[in-house]
């Protein structure tokens, strides 16, 4: 079992991070989604090495096992949120490269 300090903490730190997210996500017009997604991409590599780094801080606690799997889910997650911001994001690419080409815009 977490102490409850540690408890305390790592709770905290999820809400606050759950309130970013939507204040992050709902303040953007719908329009300006799709350009973002580069940024978002960068949002989702910091979760990565978040999740490396909690992994980190847990361990300290001597909580290997929940750790371990925790920041494994995690880093997961993460790297499929990259690896598929970057498909749409180069996809939108092609779209706008393949209208210029046809002289479209």
């Amino acid at each position: 079992m977490m102490e409850p300090a540690t408890l305390i903490g790592s709770l905290t730190l999820f809400a606050l991070a759950i309130f970013l997210g939507f204040e992050l996500i709902t303040k953007v017009p719908a329009t300006l989604h799709t350009p973002l997604m580069s940024g978002a991409n960068a949002i989702s590599g910091i979760s990565i090495v978040g999740a490396i780094l909690g992994a980190n801080v847990l361990y300290d606690a001597g909580h290997t096992e929940i750790s371990g799997i925790i920041a494994f889910f995690a880093l997961i997650l993460a790297t499929i949120n990259v690896v598929g911001g970057f498909a749409v994001t180069n996809r939108m690419l092609q779209m706008i490269a393949g209208r210029r080409k046809r002289g479209g815009d």
